[in-house]
């Protein structure tokens, strides 16, 4: 342990106001919270999570709003992701109360509202940014970063720290983690391939389709119709709705203990994915189940999957289709075994903890 007065730290835990933590179904940033402060509280610290009113957790709850926003709306209508009003709310909850904490842990997407009070106060803050950092032609969103480009920034991923071009302070990259004993390993699967996530262009469920049709496979795909943007609404409608059919079928969104017997069952989940995803948690997911993951080459997935090992890493749908094809190749034990070995909850918090104890004998913001 590094040289801090303190063994027992008073932590405060940021999260996202969109989903409720945890999640009950949709909401892989907020399940990230919950796991990391669920653990931090066994270990004996003095945790006080920052929330929607409706969360569920072991630590003090301090409420940016009573309801998670996607349970809510606004003059009538979903509340667009865009908005600044409510997730300032909550942010700025944890920066009035600073003094009571020995380290606020902000966890937020790109455009990292909490910058903008970090010189406000003495505590020290870390920054886990969850969304793919701003490429340098989102001047707004750079010159904030190049403003406050000394605070302490978290990455999730390697892929994911490379592709922030502008030199920034990082004090660590820690892959997320879960709690793999209630991920139940399924050594025989089922006989459909799957696919969870929220619709959009990006994590390629048309996609999805069409390789498990060119492999003359049924696919499962289940996750959240993106409601909050009109761009998700028209992707489902226009790219997915019109190909289901009695082979590729749409579920739904699934809880927890649905989408353990959905990923388990699953003889491979597709995950065509084609934009900067700087981790995704489902494949960790899916691989603890047993389930191995077919995915495009993309971001950070070959840091996840290990090709040939826990799964295929491919470029395209024909590809993708090609290794539907060979998928018994692959030992369902192994999956498990390299969650196991690189994505636990308990290696994620090590490695938080490791970050407080560094930063707090810095005494650097």
């Amino acid at each position: 342990m590094p040289n801090y007065k303190i063994k027992y730290m008073r932590i405060a835990q940021v999260a996202p106001l969109w989903f409720r933590v945890p999640p009950k179904t949709y909401g892989g940033t907020e399940l990230v919270v919950y796991n990391l402060t669920e653990e931090l509280v066994k270990r004996g610290h003095q945790v006080t999570l920052f929330a929607s009113g409706n969360s569920k957790t072991s630590a003090k709850l301090v409420s940016g709003w009573p309801r998670n926003l996607i349970a809510e709306r606004l003059y009538g209508h979903p509340i667009p992701w865009g908005n600044c009003i409510f997730p300032l709310l909550n942010i700025s909850n944890a920066f009035e109360m600073a003094n009571k904490f020995d380290i606020i842990h902000i966890h937020e997407p790109s455009r990292c509202l909490s910058n903008y009070f970090t010189r406000l106060i003495k505590t020290p803050t870390i920054i886990t940014i969850h969304d793919p950092f701003p490429s340098l032609k989102a001047k707004d969103k750079i010159a904030l970063f190049k403003k406050y480009k000394n605070n302490n920034y978290v990455a999730i991923s390697k892929f994911h720290r490379q592709s922030m071009k502008l030199k920034i302070h990082f004090v660590g990259t820690v892959y997320n983690g879960i709690n793999i004993k209630l991920f139940k390993f399924k050594k025989k699967p089922g006989n459909y391939l799957a696919w969870l996530g929220r619709f959009t262009f990006g994590k390629g469920a048309r996609e999805a389709i069409l390789a498990a049709k060119k492999a003359k496979e049924k696919l499962v795909l289940a996750g959240r119709v993106d409601v909050n943007s009109s761009h998700g609404v028209n992707y489902f409608n226009k790219e997915i709705k019109p190909r289901l059919s009695s082979n590729i079928t749409y579920i739904g969104e699934v809880n927890h203990r649905q989408k353990v017997k959905f990923l388990s069952n699953a003889k491979a989940i597709l995950v065509p994915i084609q934009w900067p995803e700087p981790f995704g948690l489902v494949m960790i997911e899916a691989m603890a189940c047993g389930t191995p993951v077919i995915a495009f080459n993309q971001a950070a997935v070959p840091e996840i999957v290990k090709d040939g090992k826990t799964g295929f890493i491919v470029n395209n749908v024909s590809e993708m289709a090609k290794a539907i094809k060979k998928i018994n190749k692959i030992k369902r034990e192994d999956c498990r075994k390299w969650v196991e070995k690189k994505f636990s909850l308990e290696r994620m918090v090590d490695e938080y903890e490791k970050l407080y104890y560094k930063i707090l004998s810095k005494g650097r913001k």
